[in-house]
């Protein structure tokens, strides 16, 4: 399945029915009179959170969407049906916004969430209602009224619990694959993941999304390669996981690399808490492990840990850490709403 996380679409609620312009007139009732009904409501649109969805990709082609129109009232002070409501399902973690005012709309971050993105227009009233005393046969209704419409742009951010961040080719996809049942890309050649991947860990009966994205690099910020289109995937995680190539020529400045390029994207997600943790060390000799974890350590004043997603060493000492990290507290349910 093709992965979009931005798209933009045209809803229109149902538009309200008219209301009736009647009489009664029936053999053998002495009193006659206006008996028109009102106009059913148009349909609203909603919009429904479902976690079986990851991407916008319904949304690509499909850009109108339109709710039915209320029924028009008839005689005998017969109301019309309501239009019926239409439903957008949206993967869970969808913020929409207006087009046209960039105001926030909703935020679909609870599994089966609903929200009423557009509300249908009110029946018009039949000639039933306008009946008094100095006008007993009147020959007015109500025309229904119209139903909201709205440009609304649409912007997935994925829900999880743990974002892992580093420089393309860092070893993130493999780590991933390694720890849950995800299955991103992995190859012995050097490349990028080009979407976000999710997976599920488990650990002591407790469970936490893992969210790879794709590498950043230096001047991501300016534009440079993917730049930061989907730095927005870890917006919402509790806690980062810094993903670095022992192997490289400076690991210590690949890191500083990736933490400058989220400062300058969020200054909220740069100072979210993170673990460290040195890739690919069983691509080297036991005494350059140590000689590669001194000169990190001194150059950035972080202890990372020693692991290797292929040989999945120094994995669980690795996840025990991230869980002190990525609990579900007070302050973060009240920040999301999770």
């Amino acid at each position: 399945m093709q992965f979009l996380d931005e798209a933009t679409i045209f809803v229109k609620a149902g538009n309200g029915g008219a209301g009736c312009v009647s009489f009664r007139r029936e053999k053998f009732i002495e009193f006659g009179g206006p008996d028109g009904g009102d106009g059913g409501k148009g349909g609203d649109i909603w919009l429904h959170a479902s976690k079986d969805l990851n991407t916008l990709i319904d949304y690509r082609f499909a850009k109108h969407f339109k709710a039915t129109t209320g029924i028009h009232g008839m005689g005998r002070n017969r109301t019309g049906a309501q239009g019926d409501d239409l439903i957008l399902t949206m993967p869970l973690g969808t913020q929409v916004f207006d087009a046209e005012t960039g105001i926030l709309l909703a935020d679909l971050i609870d599994e089966e969430q609903r929200v009423c993105i557009a509300r249908g227009g009110r029946g018009g009233l039949g000639n039933a209602h306008f009946k008094s005393s100095t006008n007993q046969s009147p020959r007015t209704a109500q025309k229904g009224e119209l139903g909201e419409e709205r440009q609304l742009y649409l912007q997935l951010k994925v829900m999880a619990d743990v974002g892992l961040v580093g420089l393309p080719n860092a070893g993130k996809s493999t780590f991933l694959s390694a720890v849950s049942r995800a299955r991103p890309k992995v190859a012995d050649y050097p490349f990028t993941t080009l979407h976000p991947h999710l997976g599920m860990v488990y650990l002591d009966e407790q469970e936490r999304v893992f969210a790879d994205i794709p590498g950043l690099i230096e001047g991501a910020a300016e534009g440079v390669g993917l730049g930061h289109e989907f730095l927005r995937h870890v917006e919402r995680c509790q806690a980062l996981l810094h993903l670095v190539d022992a192997t490289s020529d400076d690991p210590a400045e690949d890191f500083h690399v990736v933490r400058q390029e989220l400062a300058a994207y969020s200054e909220a997600l740069a100072n979210k808490p993170y673990v460290v943790a040195l890739n690919k060390i069983d691509a080297l000799e036991s005494d350059l492990q140590e000689m590669v974890f001194q000169l990190f350590t001194e150059a950035t004043g972080e202890e990372p840990l020693l692991i290797s997603g292929l040989a999945k060493k120094n994995i669980e000492p690795l996840l025990r850490l991230i869980w002190s990290f990525a609990i579900h507290d007070d302050s973060w349910e009240a920040e999301y709403g999770c």
